[in-house]
């Protein structure tokens, strides 16, 4: 497969309007998870869940079960801040309602 098809496809899959688009989408994206990331470490340590759950495959659980919904957020605000609100909020609300949380 060349190159060209492969970007041509994902501009499609993301509904991208252009190449510099789809980098602005990914950007948000890797800017969004790292940052999630970032900031739910000192909440995992404020909640001393190492400590209080033996059990890892729990604690992996409830890790990720606090870093999705700071994920979420962190995702608006970094779109917002590149321009790109409208574009991820309708990949929010389908999200939302995967997950049922909206209808």
């Amino acid at each position: 497969m060349r190159k060209e098809t492969l970007i041509q496809d994902l501009i499609k899959k993301f509904n991208a309007k252009s190449k510099l688009h789809l980098f602005v989408i990914f950007l948000v994206f890797g800017l969004s998870g790292s940052l999630a990331l970032w900031i739910s470490s000192p909440i995992l340590l404020a909640l001393d869940l190492e400590n209080n759950l033996n059990n890892y495959p729990l604690y992996i659980l409830f890790r990720i079960l606090i870093i999705i919904p700071i994920y979420q957020l962190i995702l608006i605000l970094i779109a917002t801040l590149f321009g790109e609100f409208e574009y991820f909020w309708k990949f929010e609300k389908k999200f939302l309602k995967r997950i049922k949380i909206i209808k």
